[in-house]
């Protein structure tokens, strides 16, 4: 429900408002201050409102360029979440809503821009039309006045045969305006979940475009082309007293009204606004490169099945938390691109651990090149907050739908050994587990991970610790013969492990009716990294299997974004 949503999520909707705030009140202040001011009378009688819908929008770009970077500076965030270790983990969990943020202001930019484009197109238009005018009209006395001298001119089109092209190319606004929104219009769509998940390089070199944006929007208002009455010349001549003069000049002026207005152009200011973000995000490459110096050392290297490779390191200073990634590079594939794996090693052992399955042109050569030999790897984090939650719960249960089941191995493996070491606290007694994957191909590795833990724990006589059910969601009629011929097996078919595989999807009201029974007074937290449509089911199974009553069973849902 939106309660709930608000309750967990109460300080994104507060930033989010915060957000929506200002830029509706810059929009508004700067729309109505070109639309009223006294400095900006005969640049509106040319213009109309088209200056103002301009002006505002250009507010609103420089403050939503301002903040864009922030999001993206990790180590930046890694600093607060650390500074604010001693506030609430809802508060330090909304920072890894980062690129949500990011995506967020990337859409407002487009958006903007688009307004801002829009208005200066009939800008140009209207500066052309009076330009043009031969009527004796405000407009086209105006668009005269660079006759009189070089400070006097208020329409920046002194011919009339200038085309919007022409203005487009060859002057610093339009030139640095087309560059910019060029450079948008490629990073919004290059950065497509589709072109992401399936041609990152696109992505991360096209991404790189922003420092063509900066540049340009640095630039873009220099030549100051839109121009107002400067302060002096309203002192002498005010415009609403003088501007019907104007049209009907007498030879032998005697009024007040009889010196030409003077105008002056709006300075640039972009640069203003982004500059502070600029030297944070600069700090923030030093950084990364420096961290990237230090020394990591592959301690391991394993193949599994379908092309899935694990690579074991240790790095001196290296702390990790469940639930955190880490930025990989190999310099021997491609010096600038650095790609995020999750974290599948637990804290409590003496390295950490990714696994990478091919997914695209880097992670195939790397594949291939760790087959080889052993590159050199760079590696930048952890980063985001660490998932300790799970750790809070009388009974989990933990949901992984597809790739989403890689943060679980450091979750599980760690719940293990804080389980073996009674660590004080570990409140975990009982952990449900449901894997849902179209294939286990990619998995095996899991696989082999929940076989040596169910071995463990049936050493140790704790068998019933973990529960796990694997749900095959797409599966064919080879696999299902395989199934039915090997039913009575003490192991499964398809995985090889004793819990059998169950085909199709999960019966949620079933499972949680199961759990509700075995633990009719606890708190169960149920964990999802999955897609958001399983997310939605989940949160409402939570609602309708809590008791009302506080000494009964209760379902907790927390969506973890890795």
């Amino acid at each position: 429900t939106m309660g709930n949503w608000l309750v967990n999520h109460w300080f994104s909707a507060a930033v989010l408002a915060a957000w929506l705030g200002i830029n509706i009140f810059l929009f508004t202040y700067y729309f109505l201050f070109f639309d009223r001011d006294e400095r900006y009378f005969y640049t509106r009688a040319i213009l109309g409102s088209a200056l103002a819908w301009a002006r505002a929008s250009a507010k609103c770009l420089n403050f939503n360029s301002m903040l864009i970077l922030l999001p993206v500076c990790r180590n930046l965030l890694s600093f607060l979440r650390g500074t604010c270790s001693c506030c609430r983990r809802t508060l330090r969990k909304q920072l890894d809503h980062n690129l949500t943020f990011h995506k967020l202001v990337a859409y407002a930019l487009a958006l903007l821009t688009a307004v801002h484009t829009i208005a200066h197109l009939f800008n140009l238009e209207r500066y052309n039309q009076s330009q043009q005018a031969t009527d004796g009209s405000l407009p086209a006395v105006l668009s005269k006045m660079h006759l009189q001298g070089s400070n006097k001119w208020l329409n920046p089109i002194h011919s009339n045969r200038t085309t919007v092209e022409y203005v487009a190319f060859t002057t610093i606004p339009g030139l640095t305006g087309v560059i910019i929104t060029l450079a948008l219009i490629l990073m919004v769509t290059s950065s497509t979940e589709f072109i992401r998940r399936n041609y990152f390089e696109l992505f991360w070199y096209t991404h790189h475009l922003f420092l063509v944006y900066f540049a340009g929007l640095v630039i873009h208002g220099i030549a100051g082309l839109v121009r107002g009455q400067t302060e002096q010349s309203m002192a002498e001549v005010p415009p609403h007293h003088c501007a019907k003069y104007l049209t009907q000049r007498d030879q032998n002026c005697t009024h007040g009204c009889c010196k030409d207005p003077e105008f002056g152009s709006i300075p640039a200011e972009s640069w203003k606004w982004v500059l502070a973000p600029i030297l944070l995000y600069v700090f923030e490459r030093i950084l990364r490169v420096w961290r990237a110096q230090q020394k990591v050392v592959v301690t391991k290297v394993v193949m599994h099945p379908a092309r899935v490779l694990e690579l074991q390191m240790q790095k001196k200073g290296f702390c990790m938390e469940v639930g955190q990634y880490i930025f990989v590079n190999c310099p021997a594939i491609s010096p600038l691109e650095w790609h995020p794996f999750t974290l599948t090693s637990a804290p409590e052992e003496d390295f950490f651990s990714i696994h990478i399955r091919a997914a695209g042109d880097w992670t195939e050569r790397l594949i291939d090149t760790f087959q080889l030999e052993i590159p050199r790897i760079e590696v930048d984090g952890p980063f985001g907050t660490a998932s300790e939650d799970v750790f809070q719960y009388e009974v989990a249960m933990l949901v992984g739908a597809g790739i989403g089941v890689t943060p679980f191995a450091s979750i599980l493996k760690s719940i293990w050994y804080k389980f073996q070491q009674a660590d004080q606290t570990l409140k975990t007694k009982k952990i449900y587990f449901y894997w849902l994957c179209r294939d286990t191909g990619a998995f095996a590795w899991f696989n082999d991970l929940l076989a040596s833990l169910e071995q463990k724990m049936a050493e140790s006589g704790k068998a019933d610790f973990l529960t796990y059910r694997l749900f095959l969601t797409g599966w064919d009629t080879s696999i299902a013969n395989n199934v039915a011929l090997h039913f009575d097996t003490a192991t499964d078919t398809v995985t090889g492990l004793r819990h059998k595989t169950i085909f199709g999807r999960p019966m949620w009201n079933m499972e949680f009716a199961v759990v509700a029974a075995a633990h009719p007074r606890s708190v169960v937290g149920v964990f999802l990294c999955g897609p958001e449509a399983l997310a939605k089911s989940l949160q409402k199974s939570c609602h309708q299997h809590s008791s009302l009553d506080p000494r009964k069973v209760k379902f907790y849902f927390n969506k973890e974004n890795f």
